[in-house]
């Protein structure tokens, strides 16, 4: 059995990429929000320093009806807005309450106004900060430090993900594997015993619980169709020959031995359709192409042919035979039987006139009829024609019979007829072409 493919959405990669998400989110609002604390306490710290030279020069002008110098050196007093430096004057007209401003060549000011009693005129506190400024100079640092910072606490997430993510996983990847090499022959018993009392356990043991019952249905099954198969075979037999006897007495009127022809016929298509039955009741997996004996197709075809006849009694056709008697097929003499059976048998059904034509084409047998196509309906159980004289099973168990033996069996058909083609070497072993069902 070949390595199942890994899934392309791995629930382990998604594990590890929300926490590195988390993790990157995280780290971007903690650097954001550093940056901010420290650009609003270098501000804070101007701030105040602003009020309080500003209430000592309204203290000094109130006492004495002037401006003192200020104690700051980086401070000063101006009394008319046009002396305000680097334009700050215009900025105010439009943004009056504006407080910080940046000046040109680098220089950054803070604004505090002074506002006397009357009649004295406002004034302006101008701080000029950008010998001050702490955190503009190491800006490029703290932005590296907090980067690396980020991509060390993503690693550090990454990690924590992918070992709580294989933590997590690895109870769900044991369930896949005992799962995956799970068969319709050989079920797993009891394996939800090995996973532990959690979700992954409780999936186990409903699935533990699914395959005892798929386990019980599947024999249950294979133990009717058996049973009922060779059950059948034998009064099937009695009534066929019994038909075959009656059928040679001359004594019998038309409408008798057309009555008894009918039952032997019935009878025919029942030993077929438990044919079918057994076939697919069997245990024993499909052949490989390398180890199935060869079979001889032309003698199997001829056999075929002679039992479906009665399906063309009164009908004006043709049969014609176009195979080599040393063309060979890979597929089991049984299986190969009931597969021609069928395929003949619904040529010879649905063709009222014309004729049935059986040709080999290199490695396939081709057998065309210029009846109706075959449709989709008709690979379904019980599914019949107004042509068919048989219980409607016969391409639905065909089409199961090919997918268990890996069998490449295709329909064409037009309004001028259908045609089957059946692939008699199955060079790959274990491959299936399904059914083609064309309209």
């Amino acid at each position: 059995m070949s390595a199942p493919a890994l899934p392309r959405r791995r629930l382990r990669n998604r594990m590890m990429l929300v926490f590195a998400g988390f993790t990157l989110v995280l780290a971007a609002l903690f650097g954001l929000y550093t940056l901010l604390f420290v650009y609003t306490v270098e501000d804070q710290l101007f701030d105040t320093l602003l009020e309080r030279e500003a209430a000592m020069q309204l203290d000094h002008y109130t006492a004495h009806g002037r401006w003192s110098p200020p104690r700051n050196g980086f401070m000063s007093v101006v009394e008319r807005r046009d002396d305000l430096p680097d334009g700050i004057g215009d900025v105010l007209d439009e943004e009056p309450a504006r407080r910080e401003f940046a000046g040109a060549q680098g220089r950054h000011y803070h604004l505090r106004m002074l506002d006397p009693p009357a009649p004295a005129t406002r004034a302006w506190l101008v701080a000029e900060v950008s010998g001050l400024l702490a955190v503009r100079p190491m800006r490029g640092e703290m932005l590296q430090l907090l980067a690396w910072t980020g991509a060390i606490a993503v690693a550090l997430a990454l990690l924590l993900g992918g070992w709580l993510a294989r933590r997590t996983t690895a109870p769900l990847s044991r369930l896949a594997d005992a799962v995956g090499e799970a068969t319709p022959e050989r079920l797993p018993p009891n394996f939800a015993a090995g996973f532990p009392d959690d979700e992954v356990g409780l999936l186990a043991r409903r699935l533990d619980d699914l395959i005892a019952r798929v386990r019980a249905f599947v024999e249950r099954e294979r133990e009717f169709t058996r049973d009922a198969s060779h059950e059948l075979r034998t009064p099937l037999t009695v009534i066929r020959a019994a038909s075959e006897r009656l059928s040679a007495d001359t004594a019998l009127s038309e409408d008798a031995r057309a009555s008894v022809e009918h039952i032997g016929q019935s009878a025919s298509h029942l030993e077929q359709t438990v044919a079918l039955l057994l076939a697919l009741a069997r245990e024993q997996p499909a052949l490989a192409a390398a180890s199935a004996p060869a079979t001889r197709v032309l003698p199997v075809l001829e056999r075929v042919v002679v039992e479906q006849s009665p399906l063309l009694e009164g009908k004006h056709v043709q049969v014609t035979l176009d195979v080599p008697t040393d063309l060979t097929s890979t597929l089991a003499a049984p299986v190969l039987q009931v597969l021609l059976a069928n395929l003949v048998g619904n040529a010879f059904a649905h063709t009222r006139e014309g004729r049935v034509a059986i040709v080999a084409d290199d490695d396939a047998l081709c057998i065309a009829n210029p009846g109706r196509a075959v449709r989709e309906g008709d690979f379904a159980a019980f599914a019949k024609s107004e042509d068919s004289t048989g219980f409607g099973l016969g391409l639905s168990i065909v089409r199961r019979l090919c997918e268990r033996h890996a069998i490449d069996l295709r329909f064409d058909g037009d309004a001028e007829g259908s045609t089957a083609r059946l692939r008699l070497r199955q060079d790959v072993p274990g491959s299936i072409s399904p059914v083609s069902r064309m309209p």
